[in-house]
């Protein structure tokens, strides 16, 4: 019966003496991880179709001057200084970019050529592009009126809709028509 206690209260005491090594080896990791680099690389917008052009910032260079890469990119990315320590670029993705997720690799050039990542996601377009001559204008409407151009007329609910009108027509027609012939007796 008193084997269950004394479970816990060994277990408490291991817990305690374990922690704080834990605790140790932990900071020490992140410590390590914070001296390297604390640059961060930032893509806007993360998700793009291909042929668009991305944003690039790098924040936290020591140096004025970084070079990005990417296998999404046409060519590599030339960052210009920006105020602080906040550098900028831009990038466009290749038009024959497969759909997924790209790495994007910055070397900050400066006391330890610090790099730095990030993913840009290339998706596809959701909706259809013109290619060549647009035989619509109004801008977004041009896919509008595509489609509209494409039904093939009046439907079965159109004749029905379209019978029912001419024949209360013609009953008005017949109608005055007999009012007027017939001689008012009075």
């Amino acid at each position: 019966m008193r084997s269950i206690p004394l479970t816990f209260c060994a277990a408490a005491v291991v817990a305690v003496t374990l922690m704080p090594a834990s605790v140790a080896l932990a900071n020490s990791d992140s410590d390590h991880e914070d001296s390297r680099s604390r640059a961060t690389l930032s893509v806007s917008p993360s998700s793009i179709a291909p042929g668009g052009e991305v944003d690039l910032e790098v924040d936290g260079c020591k140096g004025k001057e970084a070079k990005g890469n990417s296998d999404a990119f046409v060519s590599e990315a030339r960052f210009s200084p920006g105020d602080d320590r906040t550098l900028f670029a831009e990038a466009r993705i290749r038009s024959d970019a497969e759909p997924g997720e790209y790495d994007v690799e910055v070397v900050c050039k400066g006391d330890k050529h610090t790099k730095v990542s990030a993913v840009v996601t290339v998706v596809h377009r959701s909706r259809p592009m013109p290619l060549a001559p647009v035989r619509a204008g109004g801008g977004g409407t041009a896919v509008l009126a595509d489609q509209a151009a494409h039904q093939e007329g009046p439907g079965t609910v159109h004749a029905v809709i379209g019978l029912a009108l001419a024949a209360v027509a013609a009953v008005a027609v017949a109608f005055r028509s007999v009012r007027r012939r017939s001689p008012a007796t009075d």
